[in-house]
Parts: structure tokens; sequence; C-alpha cells
């Protein structure tokens, strides 16, 4: 009865009651070993982990087939000693009682969640051939394939829901990796996850990581109000938030409706950068031995999209234009994927190339230590593939955010943020970090991507089609209700128009049903509406649309520049916060600020005034490249050299002050 007692008062968060009681019970029976591990997790609750790691030791030896002791046991070698030791222990046990599958899941979920995908894929296949319908080792299997082998892993993914329907965790699973299928087969796989999701039990209780998969496809099939359902902007934001899922809050940025919504959208990042800060001061960290002053200065970046990716198109003119006597340049990422041309021109040129995919925070922030940069900086804030709990442990003297993430990161190690005075939000209070404000434009043209290799087509699309085309090549991520019907809206108003989707979600049935049905709503009909479903390679299809509409309020960046770069005017909504300032800050460095609007209403005319005065498209068709060639965006060297120069003065304006 003490033990039953002690249970209770653990799930009622009473650590000081479960403990005294679970003490009683073993003073009455000292070998009652779900006692000791009752009084295990009590310590464990008030933060004595040493002495829960001595009780659940005990407990194992009170009864050698217990399985909680000794799954409870490996929990706590994992949270606080060393995983190696957690999988020890583990093994100990499963060699007592080898067909366990309480313990032999829990040394795979130990394996799958400490950077060891390899030493779990390896461990379950072992188990394999013993166990073929057992539905989790389908299920975690699947998972770990499907990084290698997408068909194999959902193959078994199917196979894990065939063998426990009623479970949501493997269906969630299989979901996510048909969100992340790419090539021909993508729209097929949307639809495949659509219906995987309208199956999922109407009584399942969704963890933030599972509410996140749902969000993440609803958001890209438009189907908003099945996104609606899974929970308000406050709740689902500061879910993730307070359960580490920092890249969930990326995709949160579009659903912005108020300045309400900025502020807590601040809050929510603040909250999940915490956690991140939280659990870095919990490790040691060796301190590396201060570098003499001297020049050149050491500039670190930290991503794992250093290759043919956005963030690789606008960092290249600073590698292109690198003066080393000025600056040595350290890069550190964490993907494994196969170097590209972009990538070896990067290596090319960095001082230090670093790609830990097996890295822990704790190590990768070590390496970066031992490196003693000046300054590093982050650009991928909380984007998939990104690590900002690395820089949660301060592994360089001063940290930026620039380029990859259009928000405040919300950490506290980070000291500034890099921007130009036209993404600059008015109100600085809209970002947690220092601005740190370049003079001109906080991009440029990547010459090696942004070249002439892709020519522009002579003639307008609507000389071709005979009706002027809008469109969009803007992730759906970004779209609202709102942006979909304001887009309807402005294609209706122009007789004959049409609009134009670039996008691999085209090849989605449910994407396309969705959008024809906000259209249809606003009187344009299917026929009117065009699906390009590409990915990569897309750049030629600009030239099937007139004008290119953003997105709003989280505005395109790279797809801004594209659709510029092959002549597709674009029509543009700035708001207040940073993220709606994208378009506006590439727009004005153009010298182009009358396509960008202040509401609604002025977005709307200005798009429809625009496809009516053909003249004026045609001029800007035959001459928008010529135009960002001789814009701020054009001048990469000079960007450069506007960049290192506000590096220096980072590096001297943080040295006065420590010195002072």
């Amino acid at each position: 009865m003490w033990n039953l007692q002690s249970v209770l008062h653990r799930q009622m968060q009473r650590p000081e009651e479960a403990l005294v009681a679970a003490e009683r019970a073993i003073a009455l029976a000292p070998h009652y070993a779900a006692a000791r591990v009752n009084r295990g997790m009590a310590l464990r609750s008030l933060h004595r982990p040493i002495e829960a790691v001595e009780e659940l030791r005990a407990a194992t030896r009170c009864d050698r087939n217990l399985a909680a002791a000794w799954l409870t046991l490996a929990e706590l070698l994992a949270e606080h000693a060393d995983v190696d030791d957690a999988a020890a222990a583990l093994d100990e046990a499963i060699a007592i009682n080898p067909d366990n599958l309480a313990l032999l899941e829990g040394k795979a979920v130990l394996l799958r969640t400490s950077a060891s995908p390899q030493r779990a894929e390896e461990f379950l296949r072992s188990l394999e051939g013993r166990f073929p319908d057992v539905a989790w080792l389908q299920f975690y299997l699947g998972d770990l394939v499907a990084a290698h082998d997408p068909e194999a892993g959902q193959r078994r993914l199917r196979r894990a829901c065939e063998l426990e329907p009623a479970a949501a965790a493997p269906r969630l699973a299989l979901i996510q990796h048909l969100l992340w299928t790419s090539g021909d087969k993508e729209g097929a796989a949307l639809d495949e996850a659509c219906a995987l999701a309208a199956r999922l039990p109407a009584t399942t209780a969704m963890a933030p990581a599972e509410n996140k998969v749902l969000r993440d496809l609803y958001s890209r099939v438009c189907a908003f109000e099945a996104m609606d359902r899974l929970g308000d902007f406050r709740t689902l934001g500061r879910s993730w938030a307070a359960a580490g899922l920092h890249t969930a809050l990326f995709r949160h940025l579009a659903r912005v409706a108020s300045d309400a919504d900025r502020r807590e959208l601040l809050e929510q990042h603040r909250i999940a950068a915490d956690r991140l800060a939280a659990k870095a001061r919990t490790k040691a960290q060796r301190v590396a031995e201060p570098r003499a002053r001297s020049s050149p200065l050491r500039l670190g970046f930290l991503s794992s999209d250093l290759r043919r990716h956005p963030v690789g198109y606008f960092v290249e003119p600073l590698f292109r234009h690198l003066d080393p006597a000025r600056f040595e340049i350290f890069c550190y990422g964490f993907d494994n994927r196969p170097s590209d041309s972009l990538q070896s021109f990067f290596r090319s040129r960095a001082t230090v190339f670093r790609r830990m995919p097996e890295a822990t925070s704790q190590e990768a922030a070590q390496a970066i230590a031992d490196d003693r940069l000046d300054v590093l900086i982050e650009l991928g804030g909380s984007t998939q593939g990104n690590r900002l709990d690395v820089l949660a442990y301060r592994p360089a003297p001063r940290q930026l955010s620039w380029l990859g993430y259009p928000h405040s990161a919300g950490l506290a190690e980070i000291d500034g943020l890099i921007c130009d005075p036209w993404n600059l939000p008015p109100d600085r209070t809209m970002l947690l970090e220092r601005p740190w404000v370049l003079p001109r434009s906080w991009i440029a043209l990547g010459r090696s991507t942004f070249s002439e290799a892709e020519a522009i087509d002579a003639e307008p699309a609507e000389a071709r089609s005979g009706a002027v085309t809008f469109g969009t090549a803007n992730n759906p991520y970004k779209y609202t209700g709102t942006v979909l019907r304001t887009w309807a809206a402005i294609t209706a108003a122009v007789p004959d128009a049409r609009f134009a989707f670039i996008r691999p979600e085209g090849g989605s049935a449910v994407f396309r049903a969705n959008v024809h049905r906000i259209f249809e709503a606003a009187g344009v009909s299917p026929e009117r509406v065009v699906f390009h479903a590409v990915r990569g390679g897309h750049l030629r299809w600009y030239d099937e649309i007139d004008i290119a509409l953003d997105t709003f309020p989280l505005t395109g960046g790279t797809t801004t520049v594209e659709a510029l770069w092959m002549g597709a005017p674009v029509v543009s909504l700035k708001g207040p916060a940073f993220f709606e300032r994208l378009s506006w800050s590439i727009l004005a460095n153009l010298g182009l600020q009358e396509p960008v609007a202040d509401d609604l209403e002025s977005y709307h005319a200005i798009a429809v005034d625009l496809a009516m005065d053909r003249t004026r498209r045609a001029e800007l068709h035959a001459g928008l490249r010529a135009r960002m060639k001789a814009s701020p965006l054009g001048d990469a060297a000079g960007f450069a050299r506007d960049f290192f120069d506000l590096i220096e003065r980072v590096v001297r304006e943080e040295t006065a002050v420590a010195t002072a």
C-alpha cells in the first residue's frame, strides 16, 4: 500500500511525498524491487540522479526480471551519464531475459534517440528474424531505413500499420516520410499521406511532434480547415516550444494574423530557445585558450546548407570575394549528403570545413570552441537540420544570425541579427537580438546560380497564351486561406486571366481540389488555374507567368529573386515584422517600390493595375535582369566588402566593451 501511495504521489507531481512513501515500503520489505524503482523515480524528479541510479541498480539486484527497473535505470544513465553505459545496462538485462520485448524495445529506443541510427538499425535487423510480426520493430526499422532507402522504409512502415491498425505512431511516421518524398511520385505520396491522416482514430491524443507532422501535411495541400482543427496559434506554438520542437515554429510564421500574434511568436521562440539553453547549462564545457589578437579574423558559418541550396546561393559572394589577409573562414555542417559543385567551391575557399553528422551538440560546440573563432554566424535558425542547440553552449565569443531564417531565433546566446535598412522592422522590439544593419542589401546574387545560362523568353507569357497569367513558385507552407482567396479575387478581376502554381504539390489531387475550391468560389473556373508540378529546374517555368504574386505575411526571398531574375515582376505586401519585409528589401534595392503594398486593398489594386498595363509589364520583363545586375544585389564584390566591414565592426565594438 505504501508503494501504491508512492505511485499516486508521483502521478500527482508530488516527488517528496512519493519518496517518503517508497521509503516506508522499503522499510517493510527491503527486497521489494517495485518500491525501489519508485524511490529511484522520485529521486530522479528531485534532481538527485546519483542516488536515483544507485537505487535503481539495487532494484535490478532485487528482481533480475523486472523490466521497469532496467528500463528506468537505462533512461537515467542516458540522461546523466553516458549512452554506452545505458546500453550496457540493457544488454545485461537482455542477457538475463533474451525474449523480453519491453527490454528489446527499450534498447531500440535508446539507440534511435541517441544519435546512433546505424547501431539502432543493426540491432533491429538482428531481431527481425526472431520477431517478424512485432509492430514496433517494423515501425522503428522502417523509420530508420527510410532515411537511406525511402521505398524500403515505407514498405516496413505500411507493414507496421497493418500489424497494429489502431496505433497512430507508425501511421504518422509513414506520413512524415511520404512528406519527404521527392520526384515524380511526390504528388501521389501527398495523396497517400492525406488518406492515412483521414484514417487516424478520432480519439487519438496528439503529442506536439505528431501535431507538427499533420500541420506540415495540411499546409502542403492547403487543407486549412483541417489545420485549424489542430489548435489555435498560441496553443500550438507554445506546445511545440515547450517540447523543444524549435523547427516547428518556422512554418508557424505564415499563420501570423495580428500584432498580438507577432508578439506571441517572439515569446514562442524565446521559450523554445530557453529550453535549449537550460539543457546546455547542465553540461560541462572545456574552455579553449584565448587566441592572441591578430589578423586575419576567424569567421565561422554554422549550416548544413552550404551547397546548392538558397543559403549557398547567397553565401557564395562572400567566399568568392574573400580576402584571406582579413578573414579565415571556418564552416560547420551536420549533414552527410554527397558534396556538390557549390559545396566543393566552399571547401576550396574555407580554412576549415567540418561536417559532423554524428556529433552531439556538446561535441560540436567543443570542436568549434577549439577553433577559437572571433565570430560565429548561424545560417538557419529554426529550419530543418540547423543546430541552434550548438550555439546554446556559446562556442564563440560573438554569435550572430543571418540569412537562412527570417525571424529571431530566440536564443539569448545569439548576440545579433544581420539585416538591411529595408527589412529592419521599424519597431525594434520585433527582434529579440540586436540588429546589425548592412548599408544596402542583406544579400547579393551568387553568380553560379544566377547566371545568363538561364535565358529569358523574349516574349511575355501573355503573347503565347492570349491572357495574363499570375503565378507563384512559393512553397505552400507560406499559403493561408486569406492568401489564396486574395489571389483568386485578383485573377477573377482581370478578364480571362489565369493563375499558375509552379510547385511539385501540383501533382497532388488533394492540393488541386483544395485550390480549385477556393478559386471557384471567387468565380475562377478550373481551366483558368494551371499546375506545373516540378521540383528543381523550375526557373524556366517563370516564362509561363506574367506577374508573380507574393505570399504574405511570410514573404518570398529566393522565389522573389528568381522571379525577378527571369523577368517576372513581383507584387508584394509588406508588414511590420522582419519576415514580412523580405521581398520589400529586394524590390527596394532595385528601386522598384511601386509593386509593394501596405495593405490588402492596395495589394489587390497594384496587381490588377499592372495586369492591365501591358506596356509597363513589357518594360519590366525586358529590363529586370539588367536592373538587378546594376543594383546592390548584383554588386557581389560590394556586398562582400560591406559584410566583412560589418563583421570587423562587431569584433571591434565587442572587444572595446569587454576591455572596458
